[in-house]
């Protein structure tokens, strides 16, 4: 079984565990607040800013004999540059002093998915990052798309507030494509291991986000 199969199939639980989280089950029950929205891109704003570096830490620890997983890592930097300030739009399309929100510091939840990504790209090995890869861009193309379309008929917020979710639905399907590709050329079994089991821990790191998402995790206090 290629790579990506393997990663759908046997994270299933995980994923679950993701896709079950309070906040999500009442987002699409149309019982969501503005409140809860910033909360949820304040904490984006924390991890997708470190987005770059993680790919760059990713590019330089990877070895000679994965030069061509390397130069896909490089059209990955180009295309991810810059999304944090989506982010920072959106929250002041929404009321929020965004400039607040940047110098927050991250919930714990963020801030343990981030520090579990750089550690397991350095003391672990740098294919452990597509492991996140596959959890936040598959999460995106799951819900997305449909989760802007809900917040907005509920909270009536202006398009101008959506910029973050409505590009990664759009955008990640063509991610996932070319993610697909990149994974189905890992052949050795120790190697997949080790990304489905990266796969496993981020879905359970980034659930926590979402299941200890708070209002108050939104304007924490100044690092």
């Amino acid at each position: 079984m290629k790579l990506f199969e393997r990663l759908e199939s046997e994270t299933q639980n995980e994923r679950a565990y993701l896709t079950s989280s309070p906040i999500i089950r009442r987002c699409f029950e149309g019982h969501i607040s503005v409140d809860d929205y910033t909360a949820f891109l304040s904490q984006a704003y924390h991890h997708v800013k470190h987005t770059v570096p993680l790919l760059m830490a990713t590019g330089a620890a990877l070895p000679e004999s994965k030069e061509w997983l390397r130069e896909a890592v490089g059209e990955y930097i180009e295309e991810e540059m810059g999304h944090q300030e989506w982010i920072l739009n959106d929250l002041a399309a929404c009321g929020v002093d965004n400039e607040t929100v940047r110098h927050s510091a991250p919930a714990a939840a963020t801030d343990l998915m981030v520090s579990y990504a750089y550690d397991a790209i350095r003391r672990k090995n740098p294919l452990c990052f597509f492991g996140m890869v596959f959890v936040l861009e598959g999460t995106s193309i799951a819900l997305a798309d449909n989760a802007a379309a809900s917040i907005q008929d509920v909270l009536g917020l202006p398009k101008s507030a959506f910029s973050y979710l409505r590009s990664h639905g759009s955008l990640d399907q063509e991610h996932i494509v070319f993610f697909k590709d990149l994974m189905n050329k890992i052949d050795d079994k120790a190697e997949q291991d080790l990304i489905i089991h990266s796969a496993k821990m981020f879905f359970q790191l980034y659930a926590n986000i979402f299941r200890t998402l708070s209002c108050s995790d939104s304007l924490t206090e100044a690092a």
